[in-house]
């Protein structure tokens, strides 16, 4: 109900104070792409779909460094005893205790000025007073940690049920690490890899309160965008049209993950 809700919203009129009016218009998604001129032609406006690239492109890096650094991580625990395990995972799933908002706070102190991350830099050389916030390395940093547990965890999973007497016989065929971990351990954990990336990438794309905080509001990702419509910009059939251009665009890419998916089990 929520989604045809805002669906129905999208497609009625922006009100004169605010709000909408029940009436059909497209205006909301022309806006995306569009601008109206003086003469009331259309004229095709960029930065808009500047704004829905950026947010893909770091909700993929995201996904990609939270990647890099779960597969270790859950490798690592998983080959710990059953005690050791156990306080690993709980270790992991401990920052979701606390609120999101405390979390991205946290990290503007350590990245803020005079935080112990730019006092380190400055001990080594780094210039005095140094900032490391308001940019979109501070943003790619809090999305990275609040979402990294989404990706431990399914890869974890993969990992433990894994047999071990593979990894054996791919070194006893005289198979380096990196043979094993491209030709047997990759693809035997490829499942949780695709659902890790799945609760990492979507999340990412509707971003708020790092691009806010931590980004200071000078790179605007989508999520921020939709908040700024339905609070100061009081165009309510814009932000539906842009929430519902994410909902679509996010639908396709678990469409292509989940056939892919399927296309690899029937190889298999």
């Amino acid at each position: 109900m929520p989604i045809i809700i805002v669906a129905l919203v999208s497609v009625a009129t922006r009100g004169a104070y605010g709000g909408f009016e029940w009436d059909f218009n497209l205006a909301g998604y022309k806006q995306i792409l569009f601008n109206e001129g003086w003469t009331g032609e259309l004229e095709f406006t960029p930065q808009y779909v500047i704004i829905i690239l950026r947010t893909v492109l770091l909700a993929t890096v995201t996904t990609l460094v939270c990647l890099l650094l779960a597969v270790p991580v859950a490798y690592y625990i998983a080959g710990q005893p059953a005690r050791t395990k156990a306080l690993l995972v709980y270790l992991v799933t401990l920052p979701f205790w606390m609120s999101m908002i405390l979390r991205i706070y946290a990290w503007m102190i350590i990245l803020g000025r005079d935080g112990p991350l730019p006092r380190f830099l400055e001990f080594f050389g780094g210039a005095s007073g140094l900032s490391l916030m308001y940019n979109d390395g501070a943003t790619l940093a809090a999305m990275v940690y609040t979402y990294i547990p989404l990706m431990i965890l399914p890869v974890f999973a993969s990992i433990e049920k894994l047999d071990g007497t593979l990894i054996e016989a791919a070194h006893d065929l005289h198979g380096n690490r990196w043979v094993a971990l491209r030709r047997v351990i990759l693809p035997l954990t490829a499942p949780g890899i695709y659902s890790g990336a799945i609760l990492v990438f979507v999340p990412s794309l509707g971003a708020v309160l790092e691009p806010i905080l931590m980004g200071g509001g000078k790179q605007m990702m989508m999520g921020s965008l939709i908040q700024l419509q339905f609070g100061g910009g009081r165009n309510w059939p814009f932000g539906s049209a842009i929430s519902i251009t994410l909902l679509v665009f996010v639908m396709v890419v678990l469409i292509l993950m989940a056939r892919r998916a399927t296309k690899r089990e029937i190889e298999a």
